[in-house]
C-alpha cells in the first residue's frame, strides 16, 4: 500500500493546494483506555468519522514525550510518543489506517523550543563548555544583574530566566519550562532536520510547524523598540507583550535560509507538505508571503488575521485584499478556530444561532483562496466552554485570569454522544464537558439530516465538484456590510460567491452577471430574482458566471 501511495503522490504533489485539513487535539479527541485523556488509539477509532466528513488530511497536535507543562508543546523527546498518548506502534497503526481511508497525516512539530526536561537542555545547563552548552540561548546578566534585554515572554514577564548553575540567563519566549533552542548553532539545525527525517521515514505526509517565525533571535541581543499597537490578533489585550515591536526576538531574516533547508529535505519525499504558524502581530500576512514565496520554503502558512474577535464583511475583505497583494506566488491556509483561540461561533457572537451560523462560516471558509483547517468540533457548531478557575489546566489562562481565561474553553473533549463521558471517556475527562456540547453530540447530529454535521458533510462534498473553489483566482466585488461577494476563477470558468454575514435579509446587485446560473449549495435558500440575489439572514449564494 505504501508503494501505491508514493506513486499517487508523484502524480498529485500539489494535493495540499486547496486541501481541507482537520485538526485533532489528541488530549480531547477520544480516550481509548479510560484515563480521561485522549490518545492515538482513540483517534484511530474515529478515523472513519473524519473520512466521512470529506476532508483531505488530518493534523495532529503534539503527541511527543513531554512533562505536559504546555500540553505537549514542551517536548522532551522528539522521536517518541508520550505514554499518555500511546506508543510509536500506535502511531504507525493510526497512519496505516488513515492512508487506507485516503487521509493524509500531518503532525505538529515544535522546533523553536523544547521542554526544560529534554536531555539536551539538562546537558546544556551543566556548564558553559560542554558539548551542548551552545544548543540554547544563554546570555550574561547586565552589570546590575538584570536580564540581558527587554524581551518579553508571551506567557507573561521577562523572556529570560536565571540559571544558578551556569550563572546566566536563558531565553524562553513561552513558559520558563520551554527554553529556546539556538538556531544559530549549525549542530542544532542539523539535529532538528534529522528529527524531520525521522517522521518522514515513518510515513507522515506533512508538518504543521509551531511558532515558525520564532526560530532565530538577534545575536546582538538588542532590545525591542516600543510598538504603536496596544492590541493584536494573537495576543490577549491584557498582555504587555504587544507593547513591543518584536523585531529582534523573532521573524529574523536568517529564518528564510533554514526554511529552504527544511523544504529541500521535504522535497526528497514526493507529496509531502508543510504549513507554518506565523505569530507576528504587526505583519502576519506579509510574513506569510515571505515564507511561502518562490516554491523553496514552506508550502503554506497561516496568520491570526481571521482568528481574532474582528468579524464583518468589510474586515474580512480588507484582510484578504492584503493577502492577495502580499501572497502572490505563495499559499495561505485559513482557519477560523484552533486550539489557541475561542471557538468561532462564540468569538464572533453567534452562540444563539450557532447551528445556522456554523454552516455559513464553513461555506465562507471553503470559498477562500487557500487551503483550510477545520478544528475538531467546528462541524458540530460547538460553542466555547466556560471553565472554572479551579478546573483550568492552561498556564496561559492562569497567568492572565480573569481578563483572559486561557485556551481550555476550546480544548474540552469531543462530544461523541450524550452520555456522562460524552463517548469520549469511560473515566473522568481531563476537562469538564459542557451540557450544551452533549446536546450537540456527533451521535445526535448523525440522526438529524439538517444538523450542522450533515450540512458540513454535504458542503465539503459539494466543494469537490467545483475546482474553482479549490485553487481558483479571487476577485472581490463591490458590496456593503454585512454582504461579502467575490468570484473564484480557473481555466476560463468562474463561480460567484455571495455571503450574508448578518442577521437580517439582504440583497446583492448581480446585474453585472447577466445569465448567471445558480448553483445549489446544500442547505442555503438564497435565490437569484432578476438582477438581484436575495439572501436570507446568515446565508450564501453561489452561481456559475
Amino acid at each position: 500500500m505504501a508503494d501505491k501511495r508514493d506513486m499517487a503522490d508523484k502524480h498529485d504533489g500539489d494535493w495540499w493546494r486547496g486541501a481541507v485539513i482537520y485538526q485533532i487535539y489528541p488530549r480531547s479527541f477520544r480516550d481509548s483506555n479510560g484515563d480521561g485523556i485522549g490518545d492515538l488509539p482513540g483517534i484511530t477509532s474515529k478515523l472513519d468519522y473524519i473520512a466521512a466528513l470529506g476532508v483531505d488530511a488530518i493534523w495532529i497536535s503534539p503527541f511527543f514525550t513531554s512533562p505536559m507543562k504546555d500540553m505537549g508543546y514542551d517536548v522532551s523527546d522528539y522521536r517518541d510518543v508520550d505514554p499518555s498518548f500511546g506508543t510509536l506502534a500506535d502511531f504507525d497503526a493510526l497512519t496505516t489506517r488513515a492512508h487506507a481511508l485516503g487521509l493524509k497525516v500531518m503532525i505538529d512539530l515544535v522546533l523553536s523550543h523544547t521542554s526544560d526536561q529534554h536531555p539536551w537542555f539538562a546537558q546544556s545547563r551543566k556548564s558553559r563548555d560542554n558539548a551542548k552548552s551552545d544548543w540554547y540561548v544563554w546570555a550574561d546578566p547586565q552589570a546590575d544583574g538584570t536580564p540581558p534585554n527587554n524581551w518579553l515572554s508571551i506567557f507573561g514577564g521577562s523572556a529570560w530566566a536565571w540559571d544558578s548553575r551556569r550563572r546566566q540567563y536563558y531565553l524562553h519566549n513561552f513558559l520558563v519550562e520551554q527554553p529556546d533552542l539556538n538556531f544559530h548553532n549549525p549542530d542544532v539545525r542539523a539535529e532538528l532536520l534529522d528529527v524531520v527525517k525521522f517522521w518522514l521515514e515513518r510515513g507522515v505526509d506533512g508538518f504543521r510547524l509551531d511558532t515558525v517565525n520564532f526560530y532565530f533571535h538577534d545575536q546582538l541581543l538588542r532590545s525591542n523598540p516600543p510598538s504603536l499597537l496596544r492590541e493584536a490578533p494573537d495576543v490577549p489585550a491584557s498582555n504587555p507583550y504587544v507593547f513591543q515591536n518584536h523585531i529582534y526576538d523573532k521573524t529574523r531574516p536568517e529564518n528564510l535560509e533554514f526554511l529552504r533547508s527544511f523544504r529541500a529535505l521535504l522535497d526528497r519525499y514526493p507529496g509531502r507538505t508543510s504549513v507554518g504558524e506565523v505569530g507576528a502581530s504587526e505583519r502576519g500576512l506579509e510574513v506569510m508571503g515571505e515564507y511561502t514565496a518562490g516554491g523553496d520554503k514552506l508550502h503554506m502558512c497561516y496568520a491570526f488575521d481571521l482568528l481574532n474577535d474582528a468579524f464583518s464583511a468589510s474586515y474580512i475583505r480588507k484582510r484578504l485584499e492584503v493577502y492577495e497583494q502580499v501572497v502572490v506566488d505563495g499559499w495561505g491556509c485559513w482557519a477560523f478556530s484552533n486550539h489557541d483561540v475561542m471557538r468561532a461561533v462564540s468569538r464572533w457572537r453567534f452562540e444563539d444561532v450557532a447551528e445556522r451560523a456554523a454552516p455559513l462560516l464553513l461555506a465562507l471558509q471553503m470559498s477562500l483562496r487557500g487551503s483550510i483547517c477545520i478544528y475538531e468540533g467546528e462541524e458540530l457548531a460547538l460553542p466555547e466552554a466556560e471553565i472554572a478557575f479551579e478546573d483550568l489546566q492552561d498556564p496561559y489562562g492562569r497567568a492572565f485570569w480573569p481578563d483572559f481565561k486561557g485556551r481550555d474553553g476550546c480544548r474540552t473533549p469531543m462530544p461523541w454522544d450524550a452520555s456522562a463521558g460524552a463517548g469520549f471517556t469511560a473515566g473522568k475527562p481531563w476537562l469538564p464537558i459542557p451540557e450544551i456540547h452533549r446536546q450537540r453530540s456527533a451521535a445526535r447530529q448523525e440522526a438529524a439530516p439538517d444538523s450542522p454535521l450533515n450540512r458540513a458533510r454535504a458542503l465539503l462534498a459539494w466543494r469537490k465538484t467545483l475546482p474553482e473553489l479549490k485553487d481558483g483566482a479571487m476577485r472581490f466585488l463591490e458590496s456593503d456590510d454585512p454582504v461579502l461577494a467575490f468570484t473564484r476563477s480557473r481555466d476560463g470558468a468562474s463561480v460567484l460567491c455571495v455571503f450574508n454575514l448578518g442577521r437580517e435579509a439582504q440583497s446583492f446587485d448581480a446585474s453585472a452577471f447577466a445569465g448567471a446560473s445558480p448553483l445549489a449549495a446544500p442547505g442555503f435558500a438564497a435565490t437569484l430574482q432578476g438582477a438581484k440575489v436575495e439572501l436570507p439572514a446568515l446565508s450564501a449564494f453561489f452561481a456559475r458566471v
